[in-house]
């Protein structure tokens, strides 16, 4: 955990989903894996427990990757290779042969193997929302691609496609063709297949058969039909990230190979650069020099863990800071909550609390029943203590005695720690924290709290979050809402639905709606918890009307709790909440709502928040990610909100838009999940925390405008006769906030001109375009002849000529502080001499997803709603791809 204090702010960040409207109102790789002595260690390949037991699955991997090693030394000059392989096994396969985990588990793995859920096919992908030279999330692949070998005549070896997504998820380049636009018009007029290298060879074919390729032109639109046939024998060896499929195919497109005219992905993501040119340009490539002599690297070693008995142990801080801002009535809430709807059945559960000293309060109990949750709950403490000291590190003593007792070692197990004091020892303990083999979860209460108290999280690759000092917050529950036991099986996890607090006035109400979409429904709570006095008058209405009332709930007065469960699935629809404060003083008033999925053959709808880094300095931005999907597929135009909640200060609310603009495309897109009449009926709602993150050296007063206009990402560009139309997201003042002052436009016939020296490219007048309001579609269209004020410098000093044109825009803000330049646009200023223009083809179809920057207070947010991005690999025995091999 970073430094607080007069170091700057720490918010506690939530990505809320508070509806969706189905119409048109909705820690990364590195942690893990090491690159040491040009060998990959620590890569984690996790299997679903929903995949059914087989062991070819497991050998298959093992040759998928060994393949893939050697493919990647030689296609990276012989620099990198994998040395160590971790498969982590469903606990559901009945084989004892395997290792126990330690902190490996499903949602840390880099490498998931999983079905779709859905009839879309056994696309291998990754999962990108980063940019260009940025790391990914984790790659995916079903249990069919890795069993079924007919599946490598269209997609190549299995080996091959693993480098092609390795280099997606690692070094963050993109893919090089284009299902959307397999043709386009070259700088000489000239009609082209959109391909990497330009090498590659092949013949079109009409309907009737081959063709000369002017014969896929018609009247502004390429021929209906029209593909291009990829000879089987080729002497290209570039590129990987085109078609790794190809057998001659062995290595990236470089310099000297790469096309930087074909529009596809990693020329639009990468500003015309080659995919080896971001490679090189890595932290890996910058840290190791390749291998001497001619001798091959040993194949990798794999190991095969498996998860044992769930282990769960509360590690609670009971000393007398606890006592201040109802920090312990909010953690006996909570942790209510969890023990009695979260925690998964058959689960070991212990408690520890502490505060100079370490105390067992109850020793491991199996979960099987209602009676087990409930004595459990009566271990959790009532008092605090008398001591201000705390010792984190006793605490956690006492924590690994109890989780030992069971197997002798805390391997796999979990420590749910909360905190709210300040322990300077805490360190003395780590090196026995991480030779554990146990997962930390910490949760810090106020501005007190041990500072260096997430680093035990971090290393331990537990969750954090931060939870203020305020009244009317829901923090502590969501945070233990979010704790989940990370097997990946969303069948049995607890979805959270709904999470409100409000400050309610004597005799007033707190009334609200939350949906149940029939992909959920089972195990359906609503839990109500107050502040002081007796419980709120509550009235609970289903979809029907049905009517429940404060009697109908199970209360808790010691710990001011009143929950109701729903029997059976819970019926889909509005449910209408109400909650009156009968007391004569304010109360905080707070409902969370959870369930578990209704169909075990249809994935419910989830939402995941997570931030890019937790720690930065000002002004640096913090990335902010929601991805907000049903099984592996997105689902758009959702009404995704939010909230910030700082460690001093107001929550701060924001509206989440997929809008296209920002820093996330999508690599061949898959339709978005289908809708029944019911969804469209009633949306669903869903709520996720999304941890905690730290700001550190804001400044305490006022301070200048350090925060210019976000770099515009999704400039396009496309030619109408002798007219050029741009288009474009508008950004704002600050990043993606307010609206900017104006946009500085330039052209160049080279290239490299706008690449390197784009402050000497031909100024496009825009003193008539005046920026709109961020987010926004910008249209800007204009000619390029009269534009141009005379010729354009050259560094031959030579006037260029060419067909093709290139465009960047940045944008200024009224102190004048200017955007990045944006991606490059380019398009032919003249038509084909045997054809009319095709400008309905002339760009790249993109579909995109939102980033949103923001400045907020005197903390900088970009907040993105991402769906997939699907690297869709190039299979060649697809017509809808417009290619085939031959």
């Amino acid at each position: 955990m970073t430094q607080r204090g007069i170091a700057g702010p720490v918010c506690n960040l939530k990505v809320v989903t508070l509806l969706v409207a189905l119409s048109s109102e909705l820690p990364f790789l590195g942690a893990g894996v090491q690159l040491r002595e040009n060998g990959y260690n620590g890569l984690l390949i996790a299997i679903n427990p929903q995949v059914p037991e087989n062991q070819n699955l497991i050998s298959n991997i093992k040759e998928m990757i060994t393949e893939a090693s050697f493919y990647l030394f030689n296609a990276t000059k012989r620099r990198v290779f994998f040395r160590d392989i971790k498969i982590l096994i469903p606990a559901t396969w009945k084989a004892n042969n395997y290792s126990k985990v330690k902190q490996e588990s499903y949602e840390k793995a880099n490498v998931i193997v999983t079905d779709w859920h859905g009839a879309h096919g056994d696309d291998p992908y990754t999962l990108q929302y980063r940019g260009c030279g940025k790391e990914g999330k984790y790659i995916h692949f079903t249990p069919n691609f890795l069993l079924n070998d007919n599946l490598t005549a269209g997609y190549g070896s299995r080996g091959r496609v693993f480098v092609h997504e390795w280099a997606h998820l690692r070094w963050g380049v993109f893919d090089e063709y284009n299902n959307d636009k397999p043709f386009y018009i070259n700088g000489r007029n000239q009609i082209k297949v959109t391909r990497c290298s330009s090498d590659i060879t092949g013949i079109f074919v009409c309907e009737k058969g081959p063709c000369p390729q002017e014969n896929c032109i018609i009247s502004k639109l390429f021929k209906e039909g029209c593909t291009f046939i990829y000879n089987s024998t080729q002497n290209a060896t570039a590129s990987i990230m085109f078609m790794q499929s190809l057998s001659s195919v062995v290595e990236f497109c470089n310099a000297s190979t790469h096309n930087q005219e074909a529009p596809n992905l990693q020329n639009r993501m990468c500003s015309l650069r080659s995919a080896w040119d971001v490679i090189t340009d890595s932290a890996d490539f910058h840290h190791s020099f390749p291998m001497n002599g001619t001798e091959l690297p040993p194949p990798p070693t794999f190991s095969l863990v498996q998860a044992g008995d769930k282990v769960v142990c509360l590690v609670l801080d009971v000393s007398s800071k606890m006592a201040e801002a109802d920090r312990l009535l909010q953690l006996q809430q909570a942790a209510e909550f969890y023990l009695m709807q979260i925690v998964e059945i058959h689960t070991f559960v212990g408690i520890t609390s502490f505060d100079s000293k370490g105390e067992i309060r109850a020793q491991l109990h199996q979960i099987n029943s209602n009676d087990d949750r409930k004595l459990l709950v009566s271990y959790l403490p009532t008092t605090v203590s008398a001591k201000t000291e705390v010792s984190i590190c006793s605490g956690l003593k006492k924590g690994f005695e109890v989780v030992e007792k069971l197997n002798g070692k805390a391997y796999g197990t979990v420590m749910i720690l909360v905190t709210s004091g300040d322990d300077k020892l805490i360190g003395n303990c780590l090196p026995t924290v991480l030779s554990s083999g146990s997962t930390i979860h910490s949760i810090a209460l106020g501005s007190s709290a041990a500072p260096n108290l997430e680093e035990l999280s971090r290393l331990t690759g537990g969750l954090k979050f931060f939870v203020p000092d305020i009244s009317n917050s829901n923090s502590m529950i969501d945070a233990f809402s979010r704790i989940s036991s990370g097997t990946g099986d969303i069948f049995q996890q607890r979805i959270q639905l709904e999470s409100t607090c409000e400050n309610v006035k004597p005799y007033h109400q707190l009334k609200n709606t939350v949906t149940v979409d029939n992909t959920v429904g089972n195990d359906t709570i609503f839990l109500v918890t107050w502040q002081t006095s007796g419980p709120p008058e509550i009235m609970l209405f289903d979809p029907d009307g049905r009517k429940y009332y404060t009697n109908n709930f199970i209360t808790n007065l010691t710990f001011r709790t009143a929950s109701l469960w729903i029997p059976g699935t819970a019926k889909p629809g509005h449910w209408t909440y109400t909650l009156n404060n009968t007391h004569h003083s304010l109360q905080a008033l707070k409902v969370a709502v959870t369930s578990r999925a209704s169909n075990s053959a249809a994935p419910p709808a989830t939402v995941e928040a997570f931030v890019e880094r937790d720690s930065l300095h000002f002004p640096q931005p913090v990335m902010i990610y929601a991805n907000v999907r049903r099984g592996f597929y997105p689902i758009l135009n959702a009404t995704v909100t939010a909230t910030v909640e700082p460690e001093t200060g107001d929550p701060v609310t924001l509206r989440l838009l997929d809008d296209g603009a920002g820093n996330i495309q999508m690599n061949a897109p898959r339709k978005s999940v289908g809708r029944n009449e019911e969804e469209q009926k009633w949306g669903f709602s869903r709520v996720s925390s999304g941890g905690s993150f730290s700001v550190l050296g804001v400044p305490a007063g006022p301070h200048p405008d350090v925060f210019p206009p976000c770099k515009i990402i999704d400039l396009e560009a496309v030619n109408v006769e002798e007219e050029l139309t741009l288009s474009w997201t508008a950004p704002g003042e600050d990043f993606d906030q307010g609206q900017a002052t104006s946009y500085e436009i330039r052209m160049s016939k080279s290239l490299e001109n706008i690449q390197d020296d784009f402050n000497n490219a031909i100024l496009v007048n825009t003193s008539k375009r005046n920026p709109q309001q961020a987010g926004i579609r910008e249209i800007f269209t204009f000619s390029p002849q009269i534009s141009t004020n005379g010729p354009e410098h050259q560094t031959n000093g030579e006037t260029h000529e060419s067909h093709r044109i290139y465009v960047a825009i940045r944008a200024m803000d009224r102190n004048s502080l200017k955007s990045a330049i944006s991606n490059i646009a380019q398009a032919s200023l003249f038509t084909p001499p045997n054809s009319d223009p095709v400008p309905a083809r002339d760009y790249l179809i993109l579909k995109g997803v939102l980033t949103a920057m923001g400045l907020i207070g005197i903390i900088c947010l970009i907040i993105v709603v991402t769906h997939h991005t699907l690297n869709r690999k190039k299979r060649a025995d697809k017509k809808e791809n417009g290619t085939k091999l031959l």
